[in-house]
């Protein structure tokens, strides 16, 4: 018996019939499942609705888009929980499995026809100005960003990479990005497409007022640090949730972290092909 934890887009109602369908099916073949009290309570599901961490479940059940994935992601806290993702996203990068599929899905993950893709996650931490223990962290699957607060400005941001001063920039702001963010906000950004499967970290600066504007891509040994110089201030957002206001000194610190995301596929999955589907890329 497996406990299943079920993630769902709160504002979908077909993700309450998708649900339904999933509980249905698991307690038929001798599973149980929950949902956190937020999601049961916004889709009608309170009999599931459970205080539990989502990180004592033996599976999670996504169902939604990539902002889904990326909640569960942080719902399990870094455990090794496997997560089926099931679409209901628009570009949907992250999700393996459509909506009519779910049922069979589940079939092949307990009957083992599956495999699991581990994806890099991003070590993020703050230090305040002076202090040398990080006063907040995070993990990103996808990106932390370092954003001006204040519109029509620039913010000036110090980066260091393993301690050692690389520049400074004047720009919107700084983009950290895992190899699984770099479809992201990076992307929007100019940024590189960088497969999945690597491990590395990619540094793409926002609308910089500067020469050099390009994204580097840092081996998965290296820290990066990027510290807030002048008044002005900046947000630290991680995977689209601000997470801290930013004054002069403070700092941001990121590596890879220790803690992999884990995806249950269904067949080899060819990253340059779902990218061409995404895009609609066609031959010449």
């Amino acid at each position: 018996m497996t406990d299943v934890v079920i993630v769902a887009h709160q504002e979908r109602r077909e993700a309450t019939a998708l649900a339904r369908a999933a509980v249905a099916w698991l307690e038929e073949h001798g599973h149980t499942a929950f949902m956190p009290r937020v999601d049961a309570d916004a889709l009608g599901l309170g009999e599931l609705a459970s205080d539990r961490p989502a990180s004592s479940a033996g599976l999670a059940l996504c169902i939604g888009g990539d902002g889904t994935v990326l909640r569960i992601v942080e719902l399990l806290d870094g455990a090794e929980v496997p997560v089926i993702a099931v679409n209901l996203g628009l570009l949907a990068y992250l999700t393996e499995v459509e909506p009519p599929a779910m049922t069979a899905a589940l079939r092949r993950y307990f009957d083992g026809d599956c495999s699991v893709e581990n994806r890099m996650l991003l070590h993020v931490e703050v230090l305040r100005a002076g202090s040398t223990e990080p006063s907040g962290t995070w993990r990103a699957l996808n990106e932390a960003v370092l954003e001006k607060e204040e519109s029509g400005h620039t913010v000036r941001l110090l980066v260091n990479i393993d301690d050692a001063p690389f520049m400074s920039y004047a720009a919107d702001g700084m983009i950290i990005a895992t190899p699984t963010g770099s479809t992201a906000y990076s992307l929007s950004a100019r940024g590189p497409v960088i497969s999945p499967q690597h491990r590395a970290m990619l540094l793409t600066p926002v609308s910089p007022h500067q020469l050099f504007d390009r994204s580097l891509v840092l081996s998965p040994d290296e820290t990066v640090s990027i510290e807030v110089a002048g008044h002005r201030g900046v947000v630290l957002t991680v995977d689209g949730t601000s997470v801290a206001s930013l004054g002069a000194g403070d700092t941001v610190r990121c590596h890879p972290a220790i803690e992999c995301a884990s995806f249950v596929c269904f067949g080899r999955r060819r990253f340059h092909q779902v990218l061409r589907a995404k895009f609609g890329l066609a031959d010449r």
